[in-house]
């Protein structure tokens, strides 16, 4: 017992913060994530610390500003892809989002640095120069989220102080690596679970598309062992990234999966919710 003690203790040490939670990208599957967060608060459970990468960056930003996750649900309601994005050619993309990042940054009010956030907060990108991961944890908030949001071919690079970075998703689409040696417990949510089965690509876009989902699938393996509880929402893979159409579905299937997980690993602190 001595030994186990002292084991559990050297594992918690230089940890300072007790619960973190990663989330991957996923484009509007990442409403799953709000709805995970939900049912790990339900749980009696209190993040402390949060990670994102693409679509986990919104959220991420969004719940360490204090928004809850009901309203992050909201803000994607009876809105369109359209409302937030703008056809470009050249310079290394097909579409901006400089309107979608405008959209959440006037949602955190007068957090305009990440160190602003009322808990610790880490961005995933890929520096596109280098060809590595990297994380943010301070600095502006929008180009470090456009960054991370920014799919390859798809959306041009965010420049950023005189270093092009992309979609943080390309070689690490679950940032736990980002806060792993931080946390004493840490909970991953991947929502970038590929559908199997008959593909045939509509279009270049298509296929640019079906190629970054392959992507993030090979290189989330290993994250996804470093948390203590991974959980993936396999059901939501029949919906499109960017379809905004079944947001609440999506977020329905990722507080299900969660709340599920989090009962099955004894970790569901408050007695009065499960059945």
């Amino acid at each position: 017992m001595i030994h186990l003690l002292s084991n559990m203790l050297q594992l918690t040490q230089g940890k300072p913060y007790k619960l973190g939670v990663a989330l991957s990208g996923g484009g509007a599957r990442g409403l799953a994530e709000a709805g995970a967060l939900k049912a790990i608060e339900e749980a009696g459970l209190k993040p402390d610390i949060v990670a994102g990468v693409s679509a986990g960056s919104i959220v991420a930003v969004l719940y360490a500003a204090g928004v809850r996750p009901q309203r992050i649900l909201d803000m994607f309601t009876d809105v369109k892809v359209s409302d937030f994005t703008e056809l470009t050619w050249g310079k290394g993309g097909i579409i901006r989002i400089d309107k979608f990042i405008r959209y959440i940054t006037r949602a955190l009010g007068h957090n305009k640095m990440i160190e602003d956030l009322r808990m610790p907060c880490y961005i995933g990108v890929t520096n596109m120069d280098q060809g590595i991961a990297e994380e943010f944890h301070t600095g502006e908030i929008g180009p470090r989220i456009m960054a991370s949001c920014s799919i390859p071919v798809v959306m041009p690079p965010v420049n950023i102080n005189g270093v092009n970075y992309s979609d943080g998703g390309v070689l690490r689409n679950l940032p736990a690596w980002t806060i792993r040696d931080k946390c004493q417990r840490l909970i991953g949510i991947n929502v970038s679970p590929v559908a199997h089965g008959d593909y045939s690509p509509s279009s270049i876009f298509d296929m640019a598309m079906r190629t970054y989902s392959l992507m993030a699938k090979s290189n989330q393996h290993l994250d996804m062992e470093m948390c203590d509880l991974s959980i993936v929402t396999q059901e939501i893979t029949q919906y499109n990234v960017f379809n905004l159409k079944e947001v609440n579905k999506m977020f329905n299937a990722g507080y299900s999966q969660t709340r599920k997980a989090l009962i099955e690993k004894g970790w569901w602190e408050n007695p009065q919710n499960p059945e």
